[in-house]
């Protein structure tokens, strides 16, 4: 009889890949079914997920930016939705700074009998397996774990592990075929830059990456810029600071990037999306970390790179969407030769065991920068 679990991580793409360690904890177990749940922004994500077998979008009025309003009539097919799937448990990913309980009521009113999650608030009946985040006496779950270990901890006390063999890095789907997208470059070897971000508190400035596209060319490497739809003003503006640079924002989705970032030497960029894809194909990548949020927790996992960025500005723990130190200088102060030599170091070192490409995960790479 088939075990079917449902995996919620309501977050963005980012959030998602670093669950995938998770999800492939969950779905090794016998004869287990693993539907995803995830809001818009990491639904891409979630297919490119191995071991999940399917994906179902919300958005949460809890988590997503700006939030839906509440509509009961919504609420209502969404449970009506979740308890058609007759779910056996759940499992609730959440980060340091999130409760479970909301999404939890949902899913017990879904008639899901299981529930999983780590709480700092009492969870009364909506949990059956809580683990209590924090530093102190009887805490269970430290608050500074890398954001994969953090949601493997959470699989683990539903009964969920990792198979023998599976290290726990990042992992996604193979790369789809890219046709003639870098056709331009016959061959050549290239550097991505990915200069966008979700939001701005985490952006390096433009002229910065169009400055540094222009020494990497000069460095004796092609540049490829990537980044979604909305963001085509931007990549242009990038890539024409590099001679015969290759512009491709909005060309992608995020399986062709993938694919893209399976192919370069290194990747230079902020602590998005494309950083933690980066991560799942392997490649290495100069982190451009704003102190907003802790790079113990969100730095690109288990990959070679080299953290750049102020980890101790005064933004720093802020959470901030918007920079609130004027001149945002925890990154405008990285300067465009500083990212070549990172970009330089990380092509120099040999990488450990082979660059993976596959639905495998990672193996573990040293790093560079804050450990």
């Amino acid at each position: 009889m088939t075990h079917r679990v449902l995996v919620t991580r309501l977050d963005g793409a980012g959030d998602v890949l670093l669950a995938g360690p998770a999800v492939r904890a969950v779905a090794a177990g016998r004869d287990t079914e693993v539907t995803l749940l995830c809001g818009p922004a990491g639904a891409a994500a979630g297919r490119l997920l191995p071991g999940v077998a399917d994906v179902l979008v919300w958005a949460s009025p809890w988590v997503v930016n700006p939030a839906p309003p509440i509509d009961r009539a919504a609420l209502d097919r969404f449970v009506d939705t979740l308890a058609a799937r007759a779910f056996d448990e759940a499992v609730i990913l959440t980060s340091f700074h999130q409760s479970p309980l909301p999404t939890a009521l949902l899913l017990r009113l879904a008639g899901v009998g299981r529930i999983t999650g780590a709480s700092i608030d009492y969870p009364g009946t909506l949990l059956d397996v809580r683990l209590r985040p924090g530093d102190g006496p009887g805490d269970d779950l430290p608050e500074d774990l890398p954001e994969p270990e953090r949601a493997l901890a959470i699989a683990a006390a539903a009964g969920h592990r990792l198979p023998a063999g599976d290290p726990g890095g990042l992992a996604v789907l193979p790369p789809p075929p890219l046709g003639d997208l870098l056709a331009p470059l016959d061959g050549r070897p290239y550097v991505v830059l990915h200069p966008g971000a979700a939001v701005t508190a985490r952006r390096w400035p433009a002229e910065h990456y169009r400055r540094v596209a222009g020494l990497i060319a000069r460095d004796g490497l092609d540049v490829v810029v990537t980044g979604g739809p909305d963001e085509r003003a931007l990549t242009a503006g990038v890539a024409a600071g590099a001679p015969g640079g290759l512009d491709l924002g909005g060309r992608t989705g995020l399986p062709g990037l993938s694919a893209v970032l399976a192919g370069a030497d290194a990747v230079v960029v902020g602590n998005t999306g494309a950083a933690h894809l980066a991560a799942a194909v392997g490649t290495p990548v100069v982190s451009l970390f704003a102190p907003v949020v802790r790079a113990v927790r969100w730095r690109p996992y288990r990959v070679r790179q080299v953290l750049l960025g102020d980890q101790d500005a005064p933004c720093r723990d802020t959470r901030a969407r918007d920079c609130p130190v004027p001149g945002h200088p925890c990154l405008t102060q990285v300067e465009p030769d500083d990212v070549l030599d990172a970009v330089r170091r990380l092509r120099a070192a040999p990488p450990a065991r082979g660059r993976p490409r596959a639905a495998r995960p990672v193996s573990l790479t040293p790093t560079e920068g804050h450990p």
